[in-house]
C-alpha cells in the first residue's frame, strides 16, 4: 500500500535477493552487534569493502534510493580516527574530509546520488 517508499519496496528486493545465511556457532550468549547503521530509510548502505590503501582502512558506499534530498547519519561501532569523501577510485576528494561527531558521520544526498566515504581505523 501506498509508494515504494511506503512499502519498503528496497529493502524487501534486498532481502529477497540476498538472504541472510544461518552459519553454526558456538553456544555462548552473543549480544546483538552491528558495525553500521544508517539513520534515514532513503539511504541504503551497498558496500562494506577493504580499502586499496590497506588493512587500516575500508571503504563504505551508500546511496540515496528514495529520489529525494536527506541528510543522514552514518554510525560505526568501529574504532575509526579519520573518515574523507573519495572518489569511485578511492582518491579523496578536495574538502573531502568529513567531522567525526558524537552521533557519528552526517551525510548529504541529493536523488539517487552515490557517496563514497573512506574510513581508517585508530591503532
Amino acid at each position: 500500500a501506498g509508494s515504494f517508499q511506503e512499502a519498503g519496496v528496497i529493502q524487501q528486493a534486498y532481502n529477497l535477493n540476498f538472504p541472510l545465511h544461518v552459519v553454526p556457532a558456538s553456544r555462548a550468549p552473543c549480544p546483538a552487534w552491528s558495525a553500521f547503521s544508517v539513520s534515514s530509510p532513503a539511504i541504503v548502505l551497498e558496500t562494506v569493502k577493504q580499502a586499496g590503501a590497506g588493512p587500516e582502512a575500508v571503504v563504505v558506499r551508500l546511496y540515496e534510493a528514495h529520489g529525494s534530498t536527506v541528510t543522514a547519519w552514518l554510525q560505526t561501532s568501529l574504532p575509526v580516527k579519520e573518515a574523507m569523501l573519495c572518489d569511485l577510485l578511492e582518491r579523496p576528494l578536495a574538502q573531502g574530509r568529513l567531522p567525526l561527531e558524537q552521533r557519528g558521520l552526517r551525510l548529504s544526498f541529493t536523488p539517487f546520488r552515490v557517496l563514497s566515504v573512506l574510513l581508517v581505523w585508530s591503532r
